[in-house]
């Protein structure tokens, strides 16, 4: 009855929480580029140190779309390549979409390099620096497979114990994984290839979408679907903190060192920025207006930005009454509300005022 009530005053927050003004606050939507273009998509990447933002587009022509990061003009396509995300060692100069087979490219040229056999259905992505790896994630098992982003070489797999959706790593040989059917997180040993522990999220919060990290104060934050909120957790014994309501559809979370500020991009169009006060005290500080179905994000580290994705979309012309029925797409090229409008495709992005 406890867990009950908790959901239901969780909702309530939500509720009047997305209600009040999206200009009060620091943050606000800088820039809308309507970039267009076909196809689906899924994730967004900033490489900050090499000004590039990487975009997946998959059904129509698949490929990655590459655009510099501070004008949002297109640089290059990766052509062939049917990917959810995208990761980037900034060392090697090496770049890896999480497709199947996984794409490797030259993050100077966008050439590619080759491609590298994989099991499972590649979906998250994230890149390692601890020891060079970058870490592809799937649904069904394996549920990571690791690859040496020097040249290419897969180094192993791992049962994470769930479906991964999100992960975080601090670079110094721990990474923690949200299992989004499982209702909690799993912290991995990147040196050992194994699961150290799992960590509940005792009912405060449900389906995991999105994961961040507060590197200084060992802070998790997992955004989470039913009921809306960011679960917040100690990195190190897997202790809930605290929960506090964000917005609808949360596919994507982020951390910013600099502003101290926790990020979840939600499916409903809103922006929710979580205030971490050294660690020990967490508020709802903003919920920022931004486009709907922008429900994945990325951090441009260098300007403090956030970035999302996201298409407008229209009603969808109804089918023959033969037609057998189709299931949900994830992406973004067919949402719920129809189908995308042509070259409506858009990079919303966001920063302080």
């Amino acid at each position: 009855m406890k867990n009950v009530l908790f959901v239901l005053s969780l909702a309530a927050l939500a509720v009047a929480s997305l209600a009040v003004a999206q200009d009060s606050g620091p943050n606000k939507v800088l820039q809308k580029a309507r970039v267009g273009g076909e196809g689906r998509f899924d994730y967004v990447f900033a490489d900050s140190d090499g000004r590039k933002l990487y975009v997946p587009r998959t059904s129509v022509s698949p490929r990655v779309s590459v655009y510099d990061l501070d004008s949002l003009k297109l640089l290059a396509e990766i052509p062939n390549v049917n990917a959810r995300g995208v990761a980037v060692d900034p060392k090697s100069g090496h770049g890896f979409a999480s497709s199947n087979p996984v794409a490797m490219f030259d993050t100077k040229t966008s050439a590619p390099i080759k491609t590298i056999e994989v099991q499972g259905g590649p979906d998250g992505i994230l890149f390692d620096p601890f020891n060079e790896r970058v870490w592809i994630f799937s649904h069904r098992a394996p549920n990571a497979t690791i690859i040496d982003t020097k040249d290419g070489s897969v180094v192993g797999t791992l049962d994470l114990g769930g479906a991964p959706e999100q992960a975080v790593t601090d670079g110094k040989g721990h990474m923690w994984v949200d299992l989004e059917d499982k209702d909690s997180v799993a912290a991995v040993d990147t040196k050992e290839l194994k699961v150290t522990a799992t960590y509940g999220l005792e009912g405060k919060g449900g389906g995991p979408g999105g994961l961040a990290f507060d590197a200084k104060n060992r802070i998790l934050f997992a955004t989470c679907h039913n009921p809306a909120t960011m679960v917040i957790l100690n990195a190190d014994t897997g202790k809930v903190i605290d929960a506090l309501p964000i917005g609808m559809g949360t596919d994507g979370a982020t951390f910013n060192p600099k502003t101290m500020e926790a990020f979840s991009s939600n499916g409903d169009g809103t922006l929710t920025v979580i205030k971490d006060d050294g660690g020990t005290k967490f508020s709802v500080e903003q919920n920022v207006a931004t486009m709907r179905g922008a429900k994945t994000l990325t951090l441009d580290s260098k300007t403090n930005r956030v970035l999302m994705i996201a298409a407008e979309t229209q009603p969808a012309p109804p089918p023959p009454p033969d037609a057998a029925p189709k299931g949900d797409q994830k992406g973004g090229g067919r949402g719920r509300g129809g189908i995308m409008v042509p070259d409506s495709f858009t990079i919303v992005v966001v920063g302080a005022k």
